[in-house]
């Protein structure tokens, strides 16, 4: 669902600018979440199309979450790339995805996700979601 960029940045405009990592094998939705997100205040350190380049994106950048697509361009999914964020690197995400079943949701369980987006969702609410994320990593009352 496509919103205009003053939709999605009219709630919160955040003190620093919290870093974001984008794993997201579409390129109409990546456009729209990363204008959504920088335009609300945030800076998207890196886009990711497969668990791979998530990877190495956060190895380098060290963002503050991930927002995660389970559904990935390569062989592992953005369950796999989570698991191995959170492990490797104490990367928590956001999962903005179509396939969020209970098998999904049980997989993810090890990777301490912060919160489930499901698809089609409006850039408004993930501005929302990532919002409210980034306030319980920081420990903030909501």
């Amino acid at each position: 669902m496509a919103l205009a960029r003053d939709d999605a940045a009219a709630g919160r405009q955040p003190a620093a600018r919290e870093r974001i990592l984008i794993v997201e094998d579409d390129f109409l939705i990546v456009m729209q979440m990363e204008g959504a997100l920088e335009d609300a205040g945030y800076e998207v350190v890196g886009i990711a199309a497969s668990a791979e380049e998530a990877l190495e994106l956060a190895s380098v950048e060290q963002p503050l979450l991930c927002v995660m697509d389970i559904s990935l361009a390569g062989k592992r999914d953005g369950i796999d790339a989570a698991l191995n964020l959170f492990r490797q690197h104490g990367i928590r995400c956001i999962f903005a995805t179509a396939h969020y079943d209970s098998d999904a949701r049980r997989r993810a369980v090890p990777a301490a996700p912060l919160a489930w987006l499901p698809k089609p969702f409006s850039m408004a609410s993930l501005v929302t979601v990532v919002g409210r994320a980034i306030d319980e990593l920081r420990g903030k009352k909501m």
